[in-house]
């Protein structure tokens, strides 16, 4: 598998020592008079990924078109007003672009296929038909047919319950979506059919998280030959970045212990558009007390190739290259996230759900285990809901018993309170003097 789409290469520039993308076609097809044009495509390698990919698109259907043969079937404009044209306009719409994150875009392609290859009773594709045909009936049975599958995935006594909700949600974002700029093509009567769909209840599984002691058990296990895969999987957990924003370049070596904040780092949320600024140590009267002085040991070990953190070399292997300077280039998600699933399995102890995903929600189970407020999580980890986050800070079993404890010393606070107001209920009504209480003896005093 290439590191790079096609006709892409890399180029570090002088100025500022960033790694630059260009599209270039290869000059044999430039003398064919190729129309796809040459193009600077930046340095940012997620929004590098999506502009070649269509530049590559459109240099196939220049080539097929050159050779005589027929356009490919997924490049045909869909027909207007069909769901295979509603999912087209949701993709190249600001709610897609701005808020699908790159490295969840591929999911949501494979369920809009499942949605637009559904077949009808009569055989018919559901891509194929108009919108305005779905009504909520219609709708009703394709859910039916989401739980069951169909094909080769066709599931026997067993109902694709997650699936099926997320396919059902996906339709009714993008019908709300499309809707607003083309009303004309939906039935006025009900715009969006998958709005109340009655869906089946399914227990939702919370994704594992793992320890500390498992962050850096393969961290140290996987150093040596991955250094930046080892630094990604604790600035997940110990500064709670999202995984897809440490890979694709937001954590930057000008954001940790910088001149003009030596003590802290800066972590950058892309998703959110947030800073957090972590304080990295604190004078005290006893010294300095560093506060991630396991993670800055990891930073330390980690080859600074360029102004990102988290770069790959490319190049040092290759005989193509040889005599060539290496260059660093941004992981691919799914390429560090595989690298990550075939190196837990050769590091001892660490546990088979290891992900960075998991490291990050590991930091965050850990600030619910000591006990900060949903405040002072949220501060650190810029969650801007109260919801969003208790959806990572776990309540795990030590927090449960934390808060049992806690529980069961306030019930033994009341039940003692309320045996001295008895007892002194008790007292009372055997006569004895107002000042006796709790079985203490002797004549009350007088002012």
């Amino acid at each position: 598998m290439d590191i790079l789409p096609r006709h892409v290469r890399p180029k570090r520039l002088k100025t500022s020592g960033q790694i630059a993308y260009y599209y270039d076609v290869p000059s044999k097809y430039r003398k064919m008079d190729c129309s796809v044009e040459n193009e600077p495509l930046g340095t940012d390698f997620a929004k590098m990924l999506d502009r070649a990919k269509t530049l590559n698109e459109q240099f196939d259907e220049w080539d097929r078109a050159r050779k005589g043969q027929p356009a490919a079937e997924g490049n045909i404009m869909p027909t207007f007003g069909t769901v295979d044209w509603l999912f087209r306009e949701y993709k190249i719409s600001d709610a897609y672009l701005r808020k699908v994150a790159p490295r969840s875009r591929s999911d949501y392609e494979w369920a809009m296929d499942q949605v637009c290859d559904t077949l009808t009773k009569k055989g018919e594709r559901i891509g194929d038909q108009l919108v305005k045909r779905l009504s909520p009936r219609v709708v009703d049975k394709l859910y039916a047919k989401f739980l069951t599958g169909t094909g080769k995935k066709k599931l026997e006594g067993k109902e694709r319950l997650r699936t099926a909700e997320k396919l059902v949600g996906l339709c009714r974002k993008a019908w709300k979506v499309v809707h607003r700029y083309f009303p004309a093509e939906f039935d006025k009567e009900v715009p969006n059919p998958w709005t109340g769909v009655t869906m089946k209840v399914r227990a939702k599984a919370e994704k594992k998280a793992v320890t500390r002691e498992d962050v850096y058990t393969f961290a140290w296990g996987v150093m040596d030959d991955y250094p930046e895969i080892a630094a990604a999987a604790v600035i997940c957990f110990e500064w709670l970045q999202r995984p897809e924003n440490v890979v694709m370049g937001h954590m930057k070596w000008s954001d940790y212990r910088a001149p003009s904040a030596p003590a802290t780092i800066r972590v950058v949320h892309h998703k959110t558009n947030k800073i957090a600024p972590h304080p990295l140590e604190m004078q005290t009267e006893q010294g300095v007390v560093r506060f991630y002085a396991d993670a800055e040991d990891v930073l330390a070990r980690l080859p600074r190739l360029g102004v990102q953190m988290i770069l790959r070399q490319v190049g040092k292997n290759s005989k193509k290259e040889r005599g060539k300077e290496p260059i660093a280039i941004p992981w691919v998600y799914s390429s560090i996230e595989h690298a990550v699933a075939r190196l837990r399995k050769k590091v001892e102890g660490v546990p088979p759900w290891f992900t960075l995903d998991a490291c990050r929600h590991g930091g965050m189970t850990e600030l619910e285990e000591a006990e900060l407020t949903d405040g002072q999580g949220r501060a650190l980890s810029l969650h801007s809901t109260q919801r969003s986050y208790e959806g990572y800070a776990k309540r795990t079993q030590a927090r449960m018993l934390s808060a049992t404890k806690k529980r069961h010393a306030h019930v033994l606070a009341e039940a003692t309170a309320k045996e001295q107001e008895n007892e002194a209920a008790t007292n009372v009504r055997n006569g004895a003097p107002e000042g006796v209480r709790n079985g203490e003896t002797g004549v009350t005093k007088i002012a």
